[in-house]
């Protein structure tokens, strides 16, 4: 218990303390224990790849989390094509409405004007929600992941494990055998339990829903 302690418990309990400034004196400090020292050793080495961010997402809880975002904002993204196809259509109006009056052309073009700003205020805002929803839901499972890939790595008997996965990477070649994204895919799903979703029904209408950046922290 350091000086300032003793004073403000000695204060609150009405005690004087007239001797203490006396007698509490700084003690000096004892020498801090050296750090022991860690011989380099050369080991043979054995690297391994891995695309982190494609792993996590090709997991079966991976593809489901994605899923999952993607059914909750089904309804905004109905409802912004749906404006997209309506300012579309209004375009195409005013372009071949030839005999309409120059007020009339003035008074439809504001009103697209209106409608293609909100539109893209709403797809704007509907992206960053997607964005921040998927980027919360597929961060629980990268931890994971990540454990699971650093689990293999050492059961195999790798020394380093290198990323391949983000723009940053710096390895411009390596033999297909050292890649152990899938190989960690199969792992992490045999220890999840989640079983794969089932396959995505074919559709003509619906454009796929553009990937957002899912970079996360390693733990």
């Amino acid at each position: 218990m350091n000086r300032n302690v003793l004073l403000l418990s000695a204060i609150a309990a009405g005690i004087a303390v007239p001797a203490l400034a006396q007698t509490a004196a700084p003690q000096p400090a004892a020498p801090a224990a050296a750090p022991a020292q860690v011989k380099p050793e050369a080991v043979p080495a054995k690297i391994a790849l891995i695309a982190f961010e494609q792993v996590v997402l090709a997991t079966n809880e991976g593809q489901q989390a994605v899923a999952t975002v993607q059914k909750k904002y089904e309804p905004a993204k109905a409802k912004i094509d749906a404006t997209a196809n309506e300012v579309e259509s209004l375009k195409k109006q005013l372009q071949s409405g030839t005999s309409l009056s120059d007020e009339e052309k003035a008074s439809r073009a504001r009103t697209i004007d209106t409608k293609e700003k909100a539109l893209n205020r709403d797809a704007e805002d509907a992206q960053q929600s997607y964005n921040q929803d998927l980027q919360e839901a597929v961060s629980k499972i990268a931890g994971k992941v990540s454990q699971v890939a650093q689990q293999y790595v050492a059961k195999n008997g790798y020394t380093l494990l290198l990323d391949i996965g983000s723009q940053q990477s710096n390895v411009m070649w390596a033999t297909p055998n050292t890649d152990v994204s899938q190989a960690v895919v199969d792992a992490y799903n045999a220890s999840s339990g989640v079983a794969a979703p089932p396959p995505a029904a074919p559709s003509a209408t619906k454009p796929a829903t553009p990937r957002p950046s899912t970079a996360t922290p390693k733990k």
